[in-house]
This record gives structure tokens, sequence and C-alpha cells, in this order.
């Protein structure tokens, strides 16, 4: 959930916020209104079958496994690129221990016969 954002009461008793300085905290702004208005009306018992649908959905287990796969998909991606960084370095120490030894052995291409 984004977290809270800070808000001043006008005197006329509306929520002001301070201004986002990047579309993404805006976004952040209005989901945090969103949310907050889907929640007091869930309160009051106001809210439309949409908004009562939208969170009855994220409280099912279904929902609860896709998030833990989702989860499960980051860290696999996370791992793999790991694992091939790992590849590339290997790959370069192995190409390293080869010229050394092509170096050591006399064949390192510098000779002029």
């Amino acid at each position: 959930m984004p977290k809270k954002v800070k808000s001043v009461k006008s005197s006329d008793g509306t929520r002001r916020m301070r201004p986002a300085f990047t579309p993404e905290d805006r976004e952040n702004q209005l989901i945090s209104l969103a949310v907050d208005l889907a929640e007091q009306q869930l309160m009051d018992g106001t809210a439309s079958s949409q908004v009562i649908t939208h969170y009855l959905k994220l409280g099912s287990t279904k929902e609860k496994i896709e998030k833990d796969i989702l989860k499960a998909k980051g860290r696999l991606i996370e791992a793999k690129t790991q694992s091939l960084e790992s590849a590339k370095k290997i790959e370069e120490l192995y190409e390293n221990a080869l010229n050394a030894m092509r170096h050591y052995s006399g064949n390192d291409g510098s000779e002029d016969d």
C-alpha cells in the first residue's frame, strides 16, 4: 500500500496536500485519497458493489497465492540475473587463465619467427 501523504486541514475543513514534485508522487497522492475514500465508504455503508468486490478479492486466498507467485517469479528473475553475471565473471577468469598459460608456455603470439 502506498505510504500516507501528509495533508493539512484548511480553514474550510477540506484537506490540502502539499504539491507533488514528481508524477509518481502525484499518483501516490491520488491512490492514497482513493483508498481513504473507499475506507470511509465501507465504514459508512455507502460503498459501491465495485469497491466492495475489489477489497473482497484482495482478501481472497487466490489473490494471496497470486501475490506469492509474483514474489517467487521476482526472486527467480533475480537469481537468473545473478547466475548470468556469475557465469560472465567465470568466463572472464577462464579467459585470463588461458592467456596466462599461453604466455607462460611461450605461445602468447608475440614471438617473431
